[in-house]
């Protein structure tokens, strides 16, 4: 192998929004993250709302698009 080619793997303290801090070994150094698995709804089983409510809203309304009636399940054929 050749030396002095391969980046630093150290100690690294990884800090959840949750509040969940753990060890962990990272070229980067301390991590900072938003989602663990301490706190993701795949490993808890928990629904945790992330912010999505309104994309569609927010897009009809800058394009002045009105939506647009639901089908009521019939096919017109």
């Amino acid at each position: 192998m050749k030396k002095d080619i391969h980046p630093r793997y150290v100690m690294a303290k990884v800090h959840c929004a949750c509040g969940n801090e753990f060890l962990t070994r990272s070229t980067v150094g301390d991590l900072r993250i938003d989602i663990c698995s301490n706190c993701h709804p795949f490993f808890t089983g928990r629904q945790k709302l992330i912010d999505t409510a309104g994309r569609v809203d927010k897009f009809m309304k800058k394009y002045k698009l009105e939506k647009k009636a639901e089908p009521s399940g019939e096919e017109s054929r």
